[in-house]
């Protein structure tokens, strides 16, 4: 039995790491060490060479650890997740009854309470960088950067920057940019908010500002995001309105590009792939959004032989890396693979080099996370394998796909620093937070103008069992 790891040693400015496997950009690694000094990876090598090289240093054996790049989600709404059980059976385009109604009436205070505990949640399941798609809440988006960097998490923050559309007027258009200039002169050397500009779907936006947006992104070297061709309604919208399918109307205003980052991108034609290709537009393939409420599954396997950049995300739906790892696997076998014979679907690999070094060059961070490497920021994860599940490994990489939880992480670290460890924050008070959250989250859904269109499971199981003049009553139940 291993003696147990406590916070104390995971503590300090420089840790000499000794885990038992190293996940790099080119695969697993044994026999590695790992130097963290002042948030950073210092060294990264052989046990041995680490050793003489830094034999001042006391190493820390983590026998049976996975040293591993924190995860990345690509896609996020910080200020949705507390109400993440309302999508629960509801049809697409759930944005229009339910998202946008809920965050229109939160105050800063509850945007910061629910902010933070979505990146709580974030951390726990393993990531340590989030990129949010921009809140539409009233108030100072301010309040989601403070509630991200106390929480310990990285984030590219989106600030919202639609006019609502070509109707808008030059004075409007003038107004929204000063406020996304000074957003991102505000955040420019910030350690753990960078600052992103957003638009909510092409549809809310004039020509005139996706083009600037993205042009504005472009020259400070920050990301645009946008959601595009996510939903059939949304496609036929811009079809009747603009004679263009969303991504080719990005393309006709100049808004596709490196610094673009289209999230879903679920009904795309051939053309539309070799678009994004041509453009090296990236995109966030977000399988668990499409299993909850979407319309198709972006085909991630053949956008990775495309060599079209993307990264996973969560879409706000559940914050676990490790089965969202699992979902992108499946979801592309049940969508293509296994109707082509294809028993690999991307080998394990794919989904885990999307999740880290991939992703965060698709989210415009590959310069910073992503990997251990000698340079890159301290965003990584100590993983317990030793477990029942993995004893009899013979494929680690595959295993953190298929079998791998987020129970298993004993510690997370960002920027170098110790955020949590066994799943808990080691400097601030996460329970008080709960319950602050839960006290207020139902008074925030029930004030607001919510339409669900799907009743709730106990609700559901009562309407099935009582029977109605179309289907009759099911008295097994």
């Amino acid at each position: 039995m291993y003696p147990d790891l406590q916070v104390a040693q995971l503590q300090g400015s420089t840790l000499l790491l000794h885990p038992q496997h190293v996940l790099l950009k080119t695969g697993m690694a044994a026999d590695h060490a790992v130097l963290v000094e002042n948030g950073q990876f210092k060294d990264v090598g052989p046990r041995a060479l680490l050793d003489a090289r830094h034999a001042h240093i006391p190493a820390l054996d983590l026998p049976g650890k996975l040293l591993m790049p924190g995860m990345i989600d690509g896609h996020h709404h910080l200020t949705q997740s507390f109400g993440k059980s309302l999508a629960y059976g509801e049809p697409s385009e759930i944005f229009r009854r339910v998202w946008v109604p809920l965050e229109a009436s939160l105050d800063d205070e509850f945007v910061y309470q629910s902010a933070k505990l979505a990146a709580l949640e974030s951390l726990r399941g393993g990531f340590t960088t989030v990129c949010d798609a921009g809140t539409r809440a009233k108030g100072e988006i301010s309040a989601v950067a403070n509630a991200t960097s106390d929480a310990g998490v990285r984030c590219v923050l989106g600030l919202i920057c639609n006019d609502g559309g070509n109707q808008s007027t030059p004075e409007q258009r003038a107004a929204t940019l000063q406020v996304a200039d000074r957003f991102i002169s505000d955040y420019a050397s910030h350690a753990m908010v960078h600052p992103s500009l957003a638009i909510s779907i092409p549809e809310v936006a004039s020509d005139a500002m996706l083009h600037a947006v993205a042009r504005r992104c472009a020259e400070a070297g920050i990301i645009f995001q946008t959601h595009v061709n996510e939903h059939l309604a949304s496609v036929e919208r811009s079809v009747v309105a603009r004679g263009m399918r969303p991504l080719e109307h990005l393309a006709s205003v100049g808004a596709l590009g490196p610094q673009t980052l289209i999230a879903h991108g679920t009904l795309v034609m051939p053309a539309e792939l070799m678009l994004l290709q041509r453009t090296d537009t990236a995109v966030s393939y977000n399988p668990v959004a499409s299993a909850w409420k979407g319309n198709a599954v972006a085909p991630a396997g053949l956008m990775a032989a495309m060599g079209i950049r993307f990264a996973l995300g969560s879409d706000s739906t559940r914050s676990d890396a490790f089965r969202l790892l699992d979902a992108a696997e499946a979801a592309q076998k049940f969508a293509f693979a296994m109707a082509a014979g294809d028993t690999s679907a991307g080998a394990g690999w794919t989904w885990l080099d999307h999740a880290t070094h991939a992703g965060a060059a698709a989210i415009g961070q590959g310069s910073r996370i992503g990997e251990i490497a000698v340079g890159k920021q301290a965003d990584f994860l100590i993983v317990d394998v030793d477990t029942p599940e993995m004893c009899t490994n013979i494929d680690l990489t595959w295993d953190l796909v298929r079998l791998a939880q987020r129970d298993q992480i004993v510690a997370s670290f960002v920027d170098g620093k110790l955020r949590l460890f066994k799943g808990w924050p080691v400097d601030w008070d996460a329970r008080k937070l709960m319950h602050e959250v839960a006290s207020a989250a139902h008074a925030a859904i029930a004030k607001a103008p919510i339409q669900r269109l799907h009743p709730t499971a106990d609700a559901h199981r009562a309407r099935t069992v009582a029977g109605n003049h179309i289907y009759p009553a099911r008295g097994d139940l």
